[in-house]
């Protein structure tokens, strides 16, 4: 269990996905270009084999704003996207309705 004032911490924003491409020499990452409303971000997520880059292009998703930046093949990742994990592998959690990137989740 986490105290509520640590759960305040996190910084869950709704980001658009803009530009999606394949890591080279990886079978499941992809450097994923997010618009954040604020600023555009790069993350790099572990979502290839279940996602084609072109299918990520324009759909809305939660992600981590505030987490600290990490490097993964040479690519550094500002935030982290939420996804589910199922038998088949990791499922995106997809806004269902638009809203204006950067929005955040209360």
């Amino acid at each position: 269990m986490i105290k509520f004032e640590d759960f305040k911490k996190i910084d869950l924003r709704v980001v658009k996905i803009i530009n999606a491409e394949r890591v080279a020499d990886s079978e499941k990452l992809i450097k994923l270009e997010v618009d954040g409303g604020e600023e555009k971000r790069q993350i790099i997520a572990g979502i290839g084999k279940c996602y084609r880059p072109e299918d990520l292009i324009g759909k809305e998703i939660i992600m981590v704003w505030n987490l600290e930046p990490k490097v993964l093949f040479g690519l550094e990742s500002k935030g982290m996207l939420l996804a589910a994990e199922d038998e088949k592998g990791p499922v995106l959690l997809i806004v269902d309705k638009e809203v204006s990137p950067g929005t955040k989740i209360r």
